[in-house]
């Protein structure tokens, strides 16, 4: 059998696994793909009219790598036929009983078709050279994508190699014994207080594993999701992992929209055991546990508060550090809660530039209006909401009669449809009924013309039907009309609507440390 030489190819083999990290049989694969396609180029440029090889035209070759004698060699199957319409996939059956006696048609046979050493030319060489660059990078994308795809939002370790305009470019580990692999961070998520410099290392957030043919690393990572910070507490406090104390929200502010406000969380924790304290268990004694979370964040301020079932609860223990004098759930429908805090606390309930009250809002789900407890219009607020109640429940009554309304014209309907002749009546028996109203109709006519007043009340009801029908409920609908507005928001009112990265989107509740 002939041969293509290659040089050293056990060597190259070897190196190739190194560089790559790959496995040398997903070099050997790829290699043999690769020599595959140079040897397509190959018997292109030897035909005439290379568009009869389409794309499934040598679906029948492969290359076999020989590593002792350092060559490779390209076989084909090939069917046993009577006659050969395709050398390239046929051969005459005669031909292989020469050496195989007991060959019938329709058998398959492998031949060697290698080339010589010099037609495998400089074109084919390159083709080989470009595809086997490309069947490396798809090998190596398979076999990251099999390595972390259930790895995706765990926490894993990574060492900063180098920056790329502004992303950061970082060697994490499966830990699953793999070599390192290339991730990219970027901009949006790094912590303003991090240093990148070379072989710093973090801990950071498997955010996602692309699965795409795109340049570039395959695993993006994160050092500012919300799920960063629950990672890191579940590894901290055994009673996360043991599931005695859970995590019920998060809402975090990695890269605030000012410089001036640093980066800051907030996370709501509960438990079923009556004898243990979620925030304490958390922030552990003297802060140690809290404090290991702080270190790794570089300094982002923590909030841990203690979650209740009472949205009024919740939302005060949200606020935290803040006092609340009460909260007031204004339209529960809507989520929306007044907040009322003695005047030395307003700032501290809202926070520099809105940060504390913003991840309140975002924590709890509610939408949260601070106000001062001195200057609080009890009745205005209470009209308000009567108000709104009255709206309301004019606006229901008005969608239950028309919903009545319409149940009761689909049921007359259906009468009506009911009351037809059936499909198999003939049409001599339906002519026959028609004549029979008809004549019946004259007959009524004829009696109702010598009774004026009768005739009279019917023509007005006539008349009258189509305005009663237009109009169903004027007088409801100049109620809803007239509802209070919406209540407009004072100058001495902070409010911020929610835009939770909760984990439990449906939470209301907690204490802050």
């Amino acid at each position: 059998m002939s041969m293509v030489s290659l040089p050293s190819l056990q060597d190259m083999i070897d190196s190739i696994s190194r560089e790559r990290n790959l496995p040398k049989t997903a070099v050997q694969e790829a290699l043999q793909e690769a020599l595959l396609k140079g040897y397509e180029r190959y018997r292109r440029t030897q035909q005439m009219d290379s568009n009869q090889f389409d794309e499934e035209y040598f679906d029948n070759f492969y290359v076999e790598l020989d590593t002792e004698e350092e060559g490779f060699r390209v076989l084909a199957n090939k069917t046993i036929v009577e006659a050969v319409d395709n050398s390239d996939h046929q051969i005459e059956l005669k031909l292989v009983q020469e050496v195989a006696p007991e060959a019938l048609i329709g058998d398959t046979v492998v031949l060697d078709v290698t080339p010589e050493q010099g037609d495998f030319g400089r074109m084919a060489a390159i083709q080989t050279k470009q595809v086997l660059a490309q069947k490396l990078r798809d090998q190596q994308r398979r076999l990251i994508q099999e390595e972390f795809q259930d790895l995706e939002g765990e926490i894993l370790s990574a060492r900063v190699l180098r920056f790329e305009r502004q992303s950061v470019i970082m060697a994490v580990s499966s830990g699953l014994g793999q070599p390192d692999v290339e991730a990219e961070l970027l901009k949006r998520d790094q912590l303003p207080n991090d240093n990148y410099r070379a072989n710093a290392t973090f801990r950071v957030a498997l955010k996602r594993v692309s699965e795409g043919s795109h340049r570039g690393p395959q695993l993006l990572v994160s050092r500012a999701d919300a799920g960063l910070v629950v990672e890191l507490f579940s590894n901290e406090v055994p009673e996360i992992e043991d599931e005695v104390v859970r995590i019920v929200a998060v809402a975090r502010e990695a890269n605030p929209p000012s410089r001036s406000v640093g980066p800051r969380t907030k996370i709501a924790v509960d438990t079923l055991e009556r004898d243990v304290d979620p925030v304490g268990a958390c922030i552990g004694a003297r802060g140690s546990r809290i404090q290991v979370v702080v270190n790794e964040l570089r300094g982002e301020k923590i909030d841990v508060i203690r979650w209740s079932p009472d949205p009024a609860t919740y939302i005060a223990n949200a606020l935290s550090p803040a006092r609340v004098d009460e909260v007031r759930l204004m339209n529960p429908d809507d989520r929306q809660a007044h907040v009322l805090v003695p005047e030395d606390q307003l700032s501290l309930a809202i926070g520099k530039e809105g940060q504390n009250v913003r991840l309140a809002a975002r924590l709890t789900g509610w939408k949260i209006d601070i106000k001062d407890s001195a200057k609080y219009d009890y009745e205005g607020e209470a009209r308000k909401m009567e108000e709104l109640a009255e709206a309301r429940r004019l606006a229901a009554e008005e969608q239950a009669a028309l919903e009545a309304e319409e149940m009761a014209l689909a049921e007359e309907a259906l009468s009506e449809v009911e009351d037809f002749p059936e499909a198999g009546t003939s049409e001599a028996a339906v002519g026959s009924e028609v004549g029979s109203v008809e004549q019946a109709a004259e007959r009524a006519a004829v009696e109702m013309m010598d009774d004026e007043d009768a005739a009279a009340t019917i023509s007005a009801a006539v008349e009258a039907a189509p305005e009663a029908i237009a109009v169903a409920d004027p007088a409801a609908a100049a109620d809803v009309e007239t509802a209070a507005p919406a209540e407009t928001l004072s100058a001495e009112t902070v409010g911020f609507d929610p835009e939770a990265d909760s984990l439990s989107p449906d939470a209301a509740g907690g204490e802050a440390q």
